[in-house]
């Protein structure tokens, strides 16, 4: 048995254990990580390139004495989709389809080379510290994103154990290489779940601007706007119901009516501001390519020249407007996602593209998993929309602890809107990095059939799921830490069929993305 008891009933114990939690799956995490650079360099190394027709633009700078050592080293980081993330970062928005490509992670990459790593100018052109960005920016993200996730899983989830186990899995987590490389996973994720957990807090305002900064790094963001329309009417019922009890006469209407109203604030404002990175960035690209003011002739020669050969449009003050700029939304992220990407409602639909639908299997199995057992669970609560129950005797504020509480409604929901999205208007490869890096669904789910399934993580009430608690002679304790995910691998034949499934996944897709993507080979 993985798990240890202890006695909960101490504050001191309960505070303890989380620290003990939270430097467990930090250190598992820093542990993925630095497999994970060295993993990408060795395959970089050892495994040829695939000659791939992806984005590679001309270097900018002659290499300088340390380029070739950072590029053998970190090179896998940088392809496919990274690619244009470091354009950007080095070179701006200078071609139409970069504006697929959000601008925080590029600001970010540019901002620590031209600071942290300025003195190693000398040695490093820009793109050699922008590689360098990426193996420290990212690690440190993935670390970031790993404590919100574990703080969002306790306060939703109300169950220590399953919300440890989840954020242990999420170390190994089959988009791994998507949250190593220059991808803006790591960084979306970080703040995504960061917002959440400050909503489920009631910092509101905090949230609200965490989830806008999530927008700036990613599209799907907007996505978000969801839990802000949710949450806060969920807060107001839970106060219209305490003052139906409580107060009488006008003052109970007065309470009606102000409740309804900050929900209406809230939720306006909240939306505008979420919403308002997208809005700014769209209107670049409308300012950038609508209205442009540079000429062919400041745009770099190689450059230029590339566009030419790949049909890629550049802004000309001198050339006519493309013919999005003439729609009445003219939304520059949409003409792109359908011109240059051919994303589109079933477009993805043809029987080539079953090989990519294999892919996606287990991260859509996981979803629809999740949304048929809490389905299953809470059928009521379900066609309730998860806003009120019935009875005096229940509340909202205090669920029953594990997958299946209310408060697990609106994840639930999320996560079964983007998997549909996903699944039914993108390339459906991506549905793995998208919900990973999006919804903490995906872990709770596994995490919840592994603690349900896998009779080596059993334990008794009063088990602690990863530090055994001594008492020493001055009335103090020594803590011992157990990670079940490394405790479970020695084991894995006798594991259940259903362990042996989940860890084999996660752990074959956080080795293969890292093969084949830093080969220029394709993955999800």
């Amino acid at each position: 048995m993985f798990y240890r008891n202890y006695d909960e009933s101490s504050s001191h114990v309960s505070v303890t254990a989380m620290t003990m939690d939270v430097r467990a799956v930090l250190e598992f995490a820093a542990v993925t990580r630095g497999l994970s650079l060295i993993l990408q360099a060795v395959f970089n190394a050892v495994i040829p390139d695939h000659d791939a027709e992806a984005f590679r633009p001309p270097r900018a700078e002659e290499p300088l004495y340390l380029d070739s050592a950072v590029e053998w080293l970190l090179g896998g980081l940088s392809h496919w989709d990274a690619e244009h993330f470091l354009f950007i970062a080095e070179r701006g928005y200078l071609y139409e389809h970069n504006f697929a490509f959000f601008p925080l992670l590029p600001i970010i990459l540019r901002g620590l080379a031209e600071t942290l790593l300025w003195p190693l100018s000398g040695w490093l052109s820009v793109r050699g510290r922008l590689l360098v960005a990426v193996a420290l920016g990212n690690s440190a993200l993935f670390l970031l994103s790993v404590v919100a996730l574990y703080a969002l899983s306790r306060i939703v989830l109300q169950d220590r154990r399953l919300a440890l186990l989840s954020s242990l899995l999420y170390c190994i987590t089959p988009a791994n290489v998507f949250m190593t490389a220059g991808y803006s996973e790591s960084l979306f994720a970080a703040l995504t779940f960061g917002g959440l957990f400050l909503l489920e807090k009631g910092f509101t305002f905090r949230a609200c601007l965490t989830l806008s900064i999530a927008t700036a790094t990613r599209s799907n963001g907007l996505v978000n706007i969801g839990f802000l329309l949710y949450l806060p009417s969920l807060q107001a019922i839970c106060q219209i119901r305490v003052y139906r009890m409580t107060t009488k006469g006008y003052r109970k209407v007065f309470h009606y009516i102000w409740a309804v109203v900050r929900v209406l604030l809230t939720s306006l404002l909240g939306t505008a501001i979420i919403a308002l990175p997208f809005c700014a960035f769209q209107y670049y690209g409308y300012r950038t390519f609508c209205t442009p003011s540079v000429s062919l002739e400041r745009i770099p020669p190689a450059l230029l020249s590339l566009a030419e050969v790949k049909g890629y449009r550049v802004p000309d003050e001198n050339g006519p407007p493309p013919l999005w700029c003439m729609r009445p939304l003219p939304l520059l992220y949409s003409h792109i996602q359908d011109v240059y990407w051919d994303v589109g409602f079933l477009r993805y639909f043809e029987l080539k593209q079953i090989p990519n639908f294999l892919l996606a299997l287990p991260m859509a199995t996981l979803g629809i998993m999740a949304a048929y057992a809490y389905f299953q669970a809470n059928p009521e609560m379900c066609l309730r929309l998860g806003l009120w129950e019935t009875g005096a005797s229940k509340g909202l504020d205090k669920p029953t602890p594990g997958l299946f509480n209310s408060r697990v409604f609106v994840y639930i929901v999320h996560s079964t809107v983007l998997l549909l999205f996903g699944t039914l208007c993108m390339h459906v490869q991506v549905l793995t990095r998208f919900l990973a890096s999006s919804s903490p669904v995906p872990f709770w789910i596994s995490a919840h059939l592994l603690l349900l399934n896998e009779p080596l993580l059993h334990r008794r009430k009063t088990s602690n799921p990863n530090v055994q608690l001594q008492a020493d002679s001055r009335n103090r304790y020594r803590h011992t830490p157990q990670n079940p995910i490394i405790a479970l691998l020695p084991h894995f034949k006798s594991c259940s069929p259903t362990t042996q499934s989940i860890l084999g996944y996660f752990l074959s897709y956080w080795v293969l993305g890292l093969v084949l993507h830093c080969n220029f080979l394709p993955w999800t």
